[in-house]
């Protein structure tokens, strides 16, 4: 990287000290250790009393997230996950814990940690409302102090790959809300981020815009190296873009790690699709059970912990196979299923309420 994203010569040693959740050789880029976020809202309780609730957003996190790492933050609405994300770029100070992104403390140095990361809000944009994205991107350069060859490599190179070429010259007010979005993302990469946050960034946008965001984060990463936390409802972006997946509720992290072992963690099901040479009544056999008939095939589900092999030599053997699919558990049912077993749960984080004089 040429521009002023890689002027300040990170090499990962700011205050860090060699134990787990530091930064080792420039190679683990964010570091959170207990992180805490604590909000204190008053509110009247009767003529002549108030409460004070502290809202526990952030409780105690703790992860690391390597360089070139694309990772899925996930939880339900209230979960602490955009509270996470505005910490990490220093929006927000925490209560609590120790944080690092690329070796810098956002609290203490949010200006120099602005020039090493890029930030997409799904629902806000930082695009000038009433200039064409052009001209906003002209001033993404000067803010940035990004060198004029480098700028015009990076923004070609966005404008090819998110489609933006007819949408140049017009003004941020009359995009569509993909057109506006995938402009947003670009603007995040003009002055070469080493890490890129994104919160829901396909939020509201058609299947095809998120075909072409989807495909310009995997390219993005794979070429250049870039370090994405993605925030999102849409699972399919999950599923699609990350090999590792944090899932956070009430503030806390209940899974770190890949889909696989997150549908384990899940206890959902899979299932195992089976071509037939013609009609069968439903498959029996032990290990699993038929959960679907459609004439010649049938959809056998059975525990997601379980290896497929004996199932699969099972139906082989007694019945004539032409085919058989094996499809994963559904990201959305499992996560569910996290949830309802007791380690989440709840619609937002958990709040204290305590007596203030008033």
């Amino acid at each position: 990287m040429d521009g002023m994203a890689a002027s300040d010569g990170m090499d990962g040693t700011d205050g860090m000290d060699g134990t787990r959740g530091t930064v080792a050789g420039g190679d683990e880029l964010i570091v959170l250790e207990e992180l805490e976020k604590v909000f204190r809202v008053r509110r009247r309780a009767g003529r002549f009393r108030r409460t004070r609730s502290e809202v526990r957003a952030v409780n105690g996190i703790s992860f690391t997230v390597r360089r070139g790492e694309m990772v899925g933050y996930i939880g339900p609405n209230g979960a602490g996950k955009s509270t996470t994300i505005k910490m990490l770029t220093g929006i927000l100070t925490p209560s609590g814990g120790r944080l690092r992104v690329a070796g810098i403390d956002p609290q203490h140095e949010r200006t120099r940690l602005a020039r090493r990361i890029g930030v997409v809000f799904g629902q806000r944009t930082t695009l000038w409302w009433d200039l064409p994205l052009r001209d906003s991107y002209a001033l993404v350069r000067r803010m940035y102090r990004v060198p004029q060859a480098r700028f015009r490599e990076n923004l070609e190179r966005c404008v090819e790959l998110l489609d933006l070429a007819e949408l140049l010259e017009v003004p941020v007010r009359q995009l569509s809300l993909g057109q506006r979005m995938r402009g947003d993302i670009a603007a995040a990469l003009l002055h070469d981020p080493e890490v890129l946050y994104l919160d829901e960034p396909t939020i509201g946008l058609d299947v095809i815009s998120k075909a072409k965001v989807r495909s310009f984060l995997r390219e993005l990463n794979a070429e250049r190296g870039t370090t994405v936390l993605l925030t999102t409802h849409d699972l399919t972006d999950i599923e699609q873009l990350c090999r590792r997946v944090m899932v956070i509720d009430h503030g806390r992290l209940m899974y770190d790690g890949g889909l696989p072992g997150l549908y384990e963690a899940g206890a959902g099901e899979r299932q195992l699709v089976v071509d037939l040479e013609r009609e069968q009544p439903p498959i029996s056999v032990e290990g699993a059970r038929t959960v679907r008939v459609e004439g010649p095939r049938q959809w056998l589900a059975f525990p997601a912990k379980a290896s497929a092999a004996p199932l699969v030599a099972r139906v082989a053997a007694d019945y004539p196979l032409l085919d058989l699919s094996l499809r994963e558990p559904d990201i959305e049912d499992v996560i569910a299923r996290m949830y309802a077993s007791g380690d989440g749960g709840g619609d937002g984080p958990r709040a204290a309420e305590v007596p203030v004089a008033g």
